[in-house]
């Protein structure tokens, strides 16, 4: 049985673990370097300390997927905007686990006041664009080779969604 609960620092190795995947083999992130656990642990610090949500989902004591909201920017009138972001163990992915994790940080960051998530999504990447869309987001802007990863320029979408209404 999975459950969806706060990361803790003690959750790094295995997050990273999820993360370098991704690093390795992927364009899904425009990191280019393996993410040390003690790296992954600041990460949560930090977003916890800004009373932003990270989760992560756990099947049977492990962690196999994790999500969480960051500062969409540093300036204040910006303070109700976060981007999402979501990982996956790779043998872990097509079993409505995103989905979880998604439901669990929307509500949160829905409770916790803020109007807007916006996503960036490295392109192409259908399972991501439709996770997103599943969850109300909507193509908003398209940046094409603005990375540059495994000798290739990619493309980035953004989506978003509103969380609240407007007063």
């Amino acid at each position: 049985m999975t459950t969806i609960r706060d990361a803790t620092t003690d959750d790094a190795a295995q997050i990273a673990a999820i993360y370098n995947h991704y690093i390795a083999h992927t364009i899904v992130t425009f990191e280019e370097d393996p993410v040390a656990a003690d790296d992954i642990a600041q990460r949560i610090t930090e977003t916890q300390h800004q009373a932003l949500p990270w989760l992560v989902c756990v099947d049977d004591e492990k962690v196999v997927g994790y999500a969480y909201a960051s500062k969409w920017k540093g300036r204040c009138a910006y303070r109700y905007s976060v981007e999402v972001t979501v990982y996956l163990d790779p043998k872990h992915t097509a079993a409505g686990l995103g989905s979880k994790l998604y439901a669990a940080l929307f509500a949160r960051l829905t409770t916790s006041g803020y109007h807007v998530a916006i996503a960036g999504i490295s392109l192409p990447n259908p399972a991501s664009i439709a996770l997103h869309e599943k969850f109300g987001m909507h193509k908003v802007a398209h940046f094409e080779q603005v990375g540059f990863k495994f000798a290739d320029w990619v493309d980035v979408g953004y989506w978003q969604c509103q969380l609240s209404t407007p007063d």
